[in-house]
């Protein structure tokens, strides 16, 4: 009989987290269970017990840790842009769209609408909403700038944020056109999508 894999303390939440987003991908919400995602991780059936109560407990977080991993990289490219406002429009907007092709699997589970009562999950709430502050902020940073139009800036950061999700969601579902795709390339795309609401 092959002996159950042990994990450092840490080490084994996110290897079920990577089975959970694994068995997603290919099954569905409806195929996944902590029962699966034990075996995926290839540890006892009670060992996920130890990190989630449900199957809920772990697409939160699988999202959690999508949404603390993409505002990692997109601060990062924010801060190293703060001087340039315009380009750190575009440039923060690029690193969500690499994010979403990085993990193509954990991105759609962040945005899938399966998380059920997803406010009861105060780190997920914390995070997702972090990530919209950011957006905000690039945004004012943009309207000081005189690069985007004024207005409410949370409801601008709601139209630039729109703007290039769909885009990423167009693009994950291949459905942007190959017209489309011959005329520019990704990053060209992306900066075209700003355009249109940046100030002439």
């Amino acid at each position: 009989m092959p002996k159950k894999k042990t994990y450092h303390h840490g080490d084994l939440k996110n290897a079920l987290i990577k089975a959970g987003v694994e068995i997603l991908a290919k099954d569905g919400v409806s195929g996944l269970s902590l029962r699966k995602v034990a075996g995926r991780a290839g540890v006892s059936h009670t060992a996920p017990y130890s990190h989630f109560t449900d199957k809920q407990s772990l697409i939160a977080a699988i999202s959690t840790e999508g949404f603390r991993q993409l505002y990692e990289r997109a601060s990062a490219v924010a801060e190293e842009y703060k001087a340039k406002p315009s380009t750190q429009l575009i440039e923060v907007a690029w690193a969500y769209v690499q994010f979403a092709l990085d993990d193509r699997d954990r991105f759609k589970v962040m945005f899938s609408g399966v998380l059920e009562k997803e406010k009861e999950y105060l780190e997920f709430v914390a995070e997702s909403h972090r990530n919209f502050q950011l957006v905000k902020t690039v945004v004012e940073a943009n309207q000081a700038a005189g690069v985007l139009r004024s207005g409410p800036s949370d409801l601008v950061a709601l139209s630039a944020w729109s703007m290039i999700h769909g885009f990423i969601m167009l693009l994950l579902e291949g459905q942007i056109s190959h017209t489309a795709l011959e005329q520019k390339d990704l990053r060209g795309l992306v900066e075209f999508q700003l355009e249109q609401i940046m100030v002439n």
